[in-house]
């Protein structure tokens, strides 16, 4: 790259996850918005007006023929990540895709393939990589001062009906295997090695949705460690995802941008990077990879195991 800006097209702009990404985009001084992109035009130029992008286009070909994106930010339907990214590079423009890459394993691979045989970024939104509370976490792992011997992991929502984030109506349907158990499931593996072992079981089929409301995943690494994931869209209570890390020198519990060791006292992760923010910290890996040429933290080949074994699990609950 020039020293000039890495120029982003964010697409699924309007969305809950769009608007994160332009918010986090804003405190990078090495990024450039050009262009936002969505599929109904009204709201579409009311994002690009609230954040002064110069260009709002309706569609995802408008955004790959243009030559004023060097790189797309994919906050789109789950079904849409796999096509989307494979178009993206084709079209030479570095990408990262919102969690999940795919919702198959057979899109995974081909995306995976895809990317192989680019010269692009190419990334995938694997967020608790990036926050400060799994980053304090991962840092004293890599310096030897903690193995963890068990996480207990704990995603719940109550979601009985087709809404985003923002408790709008949503046009395709979430999926606690493919979309919220990746998180847990690449984080497991990031933090304690590839996973050996994994078995899964899920609650009633919902009668509308047509997905299981309710699931439970354990997890065994090489190392040993174990990790046993719950996960609901009929918790009335509280949502997001909770993390408890066990091992041989302490216990932690991550909660958002929040740590706290096992008795529940405070732990300051303000200090371990520059932001607070998870996504911001994202993107700013995205663009830095873009400027210095090289593979990302969280890029396809990284994070592809964790879709391996969603495959696998997969297969169990058929």
């Amino acid at each position: 790259m020039s020293s000039d800006k890495v120029r982003i097209a964010v697409v699924g702009a309007a969305g809950a996850f769009g608007m994160k990404h332009l918010d986090g985009l804003a405190n990078i001084p090495d990024a450039e918005v050009t262009v936002v992109s969505g599929t109904k035009p009204e709201p579409t130029q009311a994002v690009a007006d609230k954040y002064g992008v110069p260009t709002a286009v309706v569609g995802y070909d408008a955004v790959l023929e243009r030559d004023d994106v060097d790189a797309v930010i994919l906050a789109t339907p789950t079904g849409l990540h796999a096509s989307q990214t494979q178009a993206a590079l084709a079209a030479g423009k570095h990408v990262q895709v919102e969690i999940p890459l795919a919702d198959s394993l057979a899109d995974a691979e081909a995306t995976l393939a895809a990317a192989e045989a680019s010269d692009r970024v190419t990334m995938v939104g694997h967020t608790r990589r990036f926050n400060p509370s799994h980053q304090w976490v991962h840092q004293k792992i890599t310096a030897g001062d903690f193995a963890v011997q068990q996480m207990d992991v704990q995603t719940f929502f109550f979601r009985r009906t087709n809404t985003n984030a923002k408790g709008e109506p949503r046009s395709w349907t979430d999926h606690l295997l493919w979309h919220h158990a990746a998180h847990t499931v690449d984080l497991f593996a990031y933090q304690t090695g590839r996973i050996v072992q994994a078995n899964a079981i899920q609650g009633p089929i919902h009668p509308e949705l047509g997905i299981a409301m309710d699931m439970s995943i354990q997890l065994k690494a090489e190392t040993g460690a174990i990790c046993t994931l719950s996960l609901s869209f009929n918790n009335d209570g509280p949502f997001g995802t909770f993390f408890r890390y066990i091992g041989d020198t302490g216990t932690y519990i991550a909660r958002y941008d929040d740590l706290v060791n096992g008795k529940e006292e405070p732990i300051d992760v303000s200090q371990v990077t520059v932001s607070m923010n998870g996504i911001e910290l994202q993107d700013r890996e995205f663009v830095a990879a873009i400027r210095e040429g090289r593979e990302p933290n969280s890029s396809v080949r990284q994070v592809f195991d964790c879709y391996r074994v969603l495959g696998m699990l997969e297969e169990q609950l058929a």
